[in-house]
């Protein structure tokens, strides 16, 4: 959008009006000849005339550089405040049981929390975004970053196995612990999906559970997987429980210790609402400062002064050398 910094100065634009002018007297006699001199008159009025509209055309692009004209770009909002949030995602064994529907197609429950966590991630516009993969060990996929969009692409491309077929919980918790530890003090969160229990790692969940609280770390814990799961054997359809696996007890432990809520979810509709939830409970700061990015433009009105009083200074000298050329020709 164009826009002028000053645009109060283009009321100097009548400016040359309200300054008197002053008369020229005319000093010694004429001599006036019938039909010449009014020619004359005519030709001299009509280039006076055409002067005068380019010194106002020059007034007015002077007075527009003056006032600054600039285009600004679309506005751009920089939160002034948001969160850590650190996402840990069980990527164990168990996490490849195809007990989810998405869009009425069976898949599993890994890519179940990639299609919904991947909206979240986009929700979080203002946030610090960690990804933490976690098995048999911990690790550190995507540190803190303002870069939705890169923690979404590591989450896209993380393999169930990639870390170990089994389950770290106090590992994924205590390296959001560490990685929180290095950042300055902030409203900082952790959740962490899993659909099974603690099996792996060097340090129990509850004992990193309780550093977290001391460092002010909520804690969200999702149990993903079905209830039931029909499966075909040679005696007919058989119904079991997939998430017998699934420490309930020990995620709504860990989950209060922090001041935060333990949620199941059976299928899509659950975990988008668990999302949800989330989002209400830990909502995207508001508070924000917006600028516009600008360019200052003064120079093209400038230039375009510039140029026109070279011409008017070219097209005054013009005659003088011209005539000035014709007498050196006429002495020689």
């Amino acid at each position: 959008m164009l826009a002028l910094y000053w645009p109060w100065l283009l009321l100097l634009l009548p400016l040359p009006l309200l300054i008197k002018q002053t008369k020229t007297h005319e000093v010694g006699g004429h001599l006036h000849i019938p039909g010449i001199a009014s020619g004359i008159t005519v030709a001299h009025t009509r280039k006076n005339k055409h002067s005068r509209k380019r010194y106002w055309l020059m007034w007015a692009l002077l007075l527009i550089a003056i006032a600054r004209p600039q285009w600004l770009g679309d506005p751009i909002e920089l939160p002034s405040k948001g969160r850590d949030l650190m996402v840990a995602v069980d990527l164990s064994g168990s996490m490849q049981i195809e007990d989810m529907v998405i869009n009425g197609q069976t898949v599993n429950r890994f890519t179940l929390i990639q299609h919904v966590l991947s909206d979240f991630i986009e929700r979080r516009k203002g946030d610090r975004l960690g990804l933490i993969l976690f098995a048999d060990h911990a690790y550190l996929q995507a540190p803190l970053t303002l870069d939705r969009r890169s923690v979404a692409t590591f989450l896209k491309d993380a393999q169930i196995g990639l870390v170990g077929k089994q389950t770290a919980i106090g590992e994924a918790i205590a390296l959001a612990v560490k990685r929180f530890d290095q950042v300055d003090e902030s409203n900082r969160v952790l959740i962490l999906l899993t659909d099974g229990s603690n099996n792996a790692g060097n340090i129990e969940p509850e004992v990193a559970a309780q550093i977290a609280a001391k460092r002010n770390i909520t804690i969200y814990t999702i149990g993903v997987g079905a209830d039931v799961l029909e499966r075909r054997t040679i005696f007919g359809k058989e119904r079991i429980n997939p998430s017998m696996d699934l420490d309930e007890t020990q995620l709504k432990k860990l989950a209060e210790m922090t001041n935060g809520y333990y949620f199941r979810a059976r299928n899509t509709e659950e975990l988008d609402s668990i999302y949800q939830q989330i989002d209400k409970l830990e909502p995207v700061s508001r508070d924000q400062i917006s600028y516009r990015p600008k360019s200052e433009l003064f120079y093209w009105p400038l230039l375009l002064s510039f140029i026109m009083s070279l011409l008017i200074v070219l097209q005054q000298q013009w005659p003088t050398v011209f005539a000035s050329k014709n007498a050196n020709k006429e002495a020689n």
